[in-house]
């Protein structure tokens, strides 16, 4: 009998676990819906959510336009990810708020915002 409630233990425990991790789909779906979620709890207050800055909080701020295809050329990922590890000048850094993944794919959702 006590071997059966420690299996059974295991067993509850193990899928706590299983299903407390996120899931993601075959091609990444999930990722990238992630990644607009961040974007827009984390950046879009300031860098609006279309990513050209155009907001009151953005203007006394001077957030940068993510939209810019010649900062978007300049800027390369390590750069950005950086940025929002440790924050530069008003712009605060996440590395306690968000895990190295999330940011590597907000870098890459960034990347989605450049103007053709």
């Amino acid at each position: 009998m006590r071997h059966f409630c420690l299996i059974s233990i295991v067993v509850i425990a193990f899928g706590v676990v299983l299903t407390s991790r996120p899931m993601t789909g075959e091609a990444g779906h999930s990722s990238a819906r992630s990644a607009a979620e961040l974007y827009t709890k984390h950046c879009a207050s300031c860098h609006g959510k279309d990513g050209q800055a155009k907001t009151v909080k953005a203007k006394f701020n001077h957030a940068r336009d993510l939209t810019d295809p010649a900062w978007q050329e300049k800027a390369n990922d390590e750069r950005l990810f950086n940025t929002i590890m440790n924050g530069k000048r008003k712009m605060p850094g996440f590395s306690k708020k968000l895990s190295e993944q999330e940011i590597e794919s907000l870098v890459s959702y960034v990347r989605t915002l450049k103007k053709q």
